[in-house]
């Protein structure tokens, strides 16, 4: 359950990291002490400004709708977090990447109170193990997962990228870009691949494809890939 892909109309694949079940429910207590200490100073102010149980409807509106609307509210307006999710660098999006609409948040919302309230998490833990996608009842019933928006580093987000002895390189048109060129584009293609934006890994490939003249048979992805291999083949020899 560590991630999924998809396929844009593009023929771009994204891979997304999806959350972790510790992730999701360290956030959801981060969010919980919140809520606690809102309704503890909420309840005093309250109590220091009013005199009778005629004021008792102020309880119910300052204490419980905000705390009932809390999630629905956070993640609709805050492009799918709370601020336990925003800590945890986690985030509520689509099955194809892209940003939940308001119905979506509103659906897996309601079912927060089968999945979650109901019994404890517990349902919740149990569906998201099952489905391999982080999808709880309310994710599937949304269409949507939560994803983990840590950068995993690693030698493929320097300007080197491995190759086998044997590699046969494709474009030596490569050659005429700069050590500063190839970042620039290693970076813009990693950013782009992270954050779901296809349309810049398309628009990036074309642009690459056009200063180096030629034209690509693989998927923009691959392309970019095999640009940067090409290059590390030809300086480091």
């Amino acid at each position: 359950m560590d991630n999924f892909q998809i396929e844009t109309a593009q023929n771009i694949n994204i891979q997304h990291n999806i959350a972790g079940v510790g992730e999701r429910i360290l956030a959801f207590f981060i969010d919980l002490a919140i809520i606690v200490i809102y309704m503890i100073l909420s309840g005093l102010i309250i109590a220091g400004a009013t005199n009778g149980a005629g004021d008792q409807w102020m309880y119910y509106t300052v204490l419980g709708l905000p705390t009932m609307l809390y999630y629905l509210l956070w993640e609709a307006f805050w492009n799918g977090q709370t601020p336990g999710k925003a800590i945890l660098d986690i985030r509520v999006v689509r099955k194809d990447g892209s940003r939940p609409t308001f119905s979506n948040y509103l659906t897996r919302w309601l079912l927060r109170l089968i999945d979650i309230s109901a019994s404890s998490g517990a349902v919740a833990v149990v569906t998201i193990l099952f489905t391999g996608k982080g999808q709880r009842l309310g994710d599937l019933a949304a269409g949507t997962t939560v994803i983990t928006e840590k950068k995993k580093f690693g030698i493929e987000h320097t300007l080197g990228a491995s190759f086998s002895e044997d590699y046969t390189p494709k474009y030596p048109q490569v050659t005429v870009l700069s050590d500063k060129d190839v970042q620039e584009i290693k970076n813009l293609y990693q950013n782009a691949k992270a954050e779901g934006h296809h349309h810049i890994i398309l628009n990036l490939s074309e642009k690459v494809a056009e200063l180096l003249d030629v034209r690509f048979e693989e998927r923009p992805m691959e392309f970019l890939d095999r640009v940067v291999t090409d290059y590390n083949y030809y300086t480091s020899q």
